[in-house]
């Protein structure tokens, strides 16, 4: 009965996405509090349900998550699709009704993490969670289309929570990595929040009028507006160059008459560059500024000193 009523929730959640406890309670003839508890099993087993306090709160599931791509072997999925199937020939369930008709739609779908848009294929995984970025940025790509506000819980470098409704105006692609440009409700201004800090995303099923922005405007400094820029210089190693040039461009190195490589550009400086530079090890030397060179020698010799 427990896991029964655990699998009803997770396929109502899917199919509505919001719902609340006392909806959950009379569809499955159990108490509220036996609800809160199955919902706390879900969220542990790896569910990112949300639930939302006060007025206009309740269950919800964020649009970015869908059953993982490896759910089901395909032994499993008959197994599933004929146990529900005769399930529902003896009881015409909609919530039955519903998680067959999901079974079918999710074994049907192309499950590759590849956004097409027009012309440009864009890979828009990541290391280790590809799908459910993926998932991420397309619910991201289709609120900024759609003009839908979205319910995010987002999570910034300090490690901070906040719940934010936001109005999506722009997805924005830079070093690798995405952004969305939004109105925050929360701020009332524009604000550029980083995809992969948004820990999940829900469609509120409202509309918004798109406000005028001047995109050449935008923060493209992004999180580093209080960040000192320095003016980089590097000696650079040849067999470092194909991941120098995917870092700072083809057009920020040049080579000398003497076939010596440089790379120049105007960077944050800080921990980040620092990480960056040290991640190359020997293949790269700074040439300027000499602060941040003596930056890289202190921080290389803490490194070794550390495996003394």
């Amino acid at each position: 009965m427990k896991f029964q009523v655990m699998l009803k929730i997770l396929f109502t959640l899917l199919r509505k996405r919001k719902t609340s406890a006392a909806q959950l309670a009379a569809e499955n003839d159990v108490s509220e509090r036996s609800i809160h508890r199955y919902v706390e099993e879900l969220i542990v087993s790896g569910v990112p349900i949300d639930i939302i306090r006060g007025r206009g709160g309740g269950i919800c599931l964020p649009d970015t998550y869908k059953l993982p791509e490896n759910f089901f072997t395909k032994e499993e999925y008959a197994a599933a699709r004929n146990a529900l199937g005769a399930l529902y020939e003896q009881l015409p369930d909609e919530t039955v009704k519903s998680a067959l008709e999901k079974l079918d739609r999710r074994n049907k779908e192309d499950s590759r993490n590849l956004t097409i848009s027009g012309n440009i294929l864009v890979d828009s995984g990541t290391w280790g969670d590809a799908y459910d970025f993926s998932e991420k940025l397309r619910v991201l790509e289709e609120a900024t289309e759609n003009r839908a506000c979205l319910d995010i819980l987002y999570i910034d470098r300090t490690g901070a929570e906040s719940r934010r409704t936001v109005e999506p105006h722009l997805l924005v692609f830079k070093q690798n990595i995405w952004y969305i440009y939004a109105w925050c409700r929360k701020r009332e201004d524009f604000r550029l929040f980083r995809v992969g800090r948004i820990r999940s995303a829900r469609r509120t099923g409202e509309t918004f009028e798109k406000r005028p922005f001047d995109r050449d405007s935008l923060p493209l400094k992004f999180n580093f507006a209080q960040t000192e820029l320095v003016d980089l210089k590097l000696s650079v190693q040849k067999r470092a160059l194909p991941d120098l040039e995917e870092w700072l461009g083809v057009d920020n190195i040049r080579t000398d008459a003497d076939g010596n490589l440089t790379a120049s550009a105007v960077l944050p400086g800080g921990d980040v560059l620092l990480s960056k530079i040290l991640s190359f090890g020997s293949d790269v030397t700074v040439l300027a500024p000499q602060s941040v060179a003596d930056e890289v020698k202190a921080r290389a010799k803490e490194i070794a000193a550390r495996y003394e």
